[in-house]
């Protein structure tokens, strides 16, 4: 919840509109919430669109918005992820799990080089729209460092998340192999082919875990518990949702 709380002041920083940091943290849990029931784990980035919709000014220049502040996440996840790579190897040993991390970061790289600077979506109606918004933020770089640098804490309060509930079950998970394992973790479950990642996740924990020792009930159980915690914690945003829903009807009446 303390994440989500973060987000919000991340979000706030991206958005060309000027909204309050109660709102946008509502949204961010109503949309946690539902996201917990769509495919993949940015679901919830369209129930965000969504309700915040219905107050911008200008839809194309807020979904970017949502772009970039799950884009600027995932930017210091892969740094995280590379840094700690090549110190990290000695656990993997012969196995070719040792290129996850590097191939994750290598594609994510490349994608952002022909989304950004080659501009390829320019080429689809739905996205050319965003580039005035991408241009908007290029003289907006103090924003720009500052929704990175708080990145860095909800990332971070995301391993913690890990350590706490391996510590919970009688395992221990060195940090830095944690550096490399989630932002792999992570960037699976977004492929939106089930339920909140369900199933990718658990596969992506077991096969990581294996190489340190994990037994695969043991790494399913800490995943699910991964899984439970953020779903538990976004709970909060059926309150925010049934109070929005309200106040929409009061307007209309």
């Amino acid at each position: 919840m303390f994440a989500q709380l973060i987000s919000s002041f991340r979000w706030k920083l991206l958005l060309p509109e000027k909204f309050t940091i109660r709102r946008l943290y509502s949204i961010y849990m109503i949309g946690a919430f539902f996201g917990s029931f769509l495919p993949g784990i940015i679901g919830g980035d369209a129930v965000r669109a969504y309700y915040l919709n219905k107050k911008a000014k200008k839809m194309s220049l807020t979904l970017a918005s949502i772009f970039m502040d799950r884009y600027l996440g995932y930017v210091s996840l892969m740094l995280i992820g590379i840094s700690a790579a090549p110190f990290s190897l000695r656990y993997f040993g012969a196995s070719p799990y040792k290129w996850l991390m590097p191939f994750v970061f290598v594609a994510f790289i490349a994608g952002s080089i022909l989304f950004f600077g080659l501009q390829i979506g320019r080429k689809f109606r739905g996205i050319a729209e965003f580039y005035e918004y991408f241009s908007m933020m290029k003289t907006q770089k103090g924003k720009i460092i500052k929704a990175v640098l708080i990145s860095f804490i909800v990332q971070f309060l995301n391993f913690a998340i890990v350590v706490i509930l391996a510590a919970g079950i009688g395992e221990k998970i060195p940090l830095l192999l944690l550096f490399v394992f989630l932002p792999v973790v992570i960037t699976i479950t977004t492929i939106p082919i089930s339920i909140s990642g369900l199933g990718l996740r658990e596969g992506a924990f077991v096969i990581l875990l294996g190489l340190i020792g994990v037994r695969p009930e043991i790494a399913t159980s800490l995943s699910l518990a991964y899984f439970f915690t953020f779903f538990a914690g976004s709970i909060p945003g059926i309150a925010f949702y049934f109070a929005l829903t309200q106040k929409a009807e009061n307007i209309k009446a």
